[in-house]
């Protein structure tokens, strides 16, 4: 008679077992659904407010055999904002314009970019100057767009120079 109380009272606590991890599962996957459709709401939100700048737009329209670049002819040597520690630190960068060939402007100013170097070189320097050591590091994207913005200003608010690009970028 032990033997049985003993086997009902286990599949009495099998039976309780079972529905209560089926209470459980059903709870758990309606709430994680609602979750998971926050979640997507709030990305999709996010990336409208986000939507990129005009000159990522540009850059994707443009197809690469439109694209012509013109490199500044020297390596840069940028002083940086001192830092937290006092030290007078440098930037070494080559610089890259990426411009659009078939752009109206592209006639009038492209073809005589490398006339303006010390322009855009000057600009360059300005926009480096403004940050220390390690806000440049981290905001190299920000730097890009501040740099585009000013040559496109320069060229009279013509974006025919649709993207700036670092290359051997070093920080000392």
């Amino acid at each position: 008679m032990k033997k049985n109380f003993i086997s009902i009272l286990i599949l009495g606590c099998t039976l309780i077992n079972v529905v209560l991890s089926a209470i459980t599962m059903f709870s758990v996957v309606s709430t994680n659904q609602k979750t998971a459709a926050i979640v997507t709401d709030v990305a999709q939100v996010l990336d409208i407010e986000l939507g990129g700048t005009e000159s990522e737009a540009k850059e994707n329209d443009v197809p690469i055999e439109n694209i012509v670049t013109y490199s500044i002819s020297e390596e840069m040597m940028v002083e940086l904002q001192p830092g937290t520690d006092g030290e007078r630190h440098f930037c070494s960068v080559t610089v890259f314009f990426s411009m659009d060939s078939k752009h109206k402007d592209y006639k009038k100013y492209g073809v005589t970019i490398g006339d303006n170097e010390l322009i855009l070189k000057s600009i360059v320097s300005e926009v480096f100057q403004e940050y220390t050591m390690d806000e440049a590091r981290a905001n190299q994207d920000e730097i890009r767009g501040e740099i585009l913005e000013r040559v496109q200003a320069k060229y009279g608010g013509s974006d025919f120079v649709f993207d700036v690009s670092f290359s051997d970028i070093m920080f000392q």
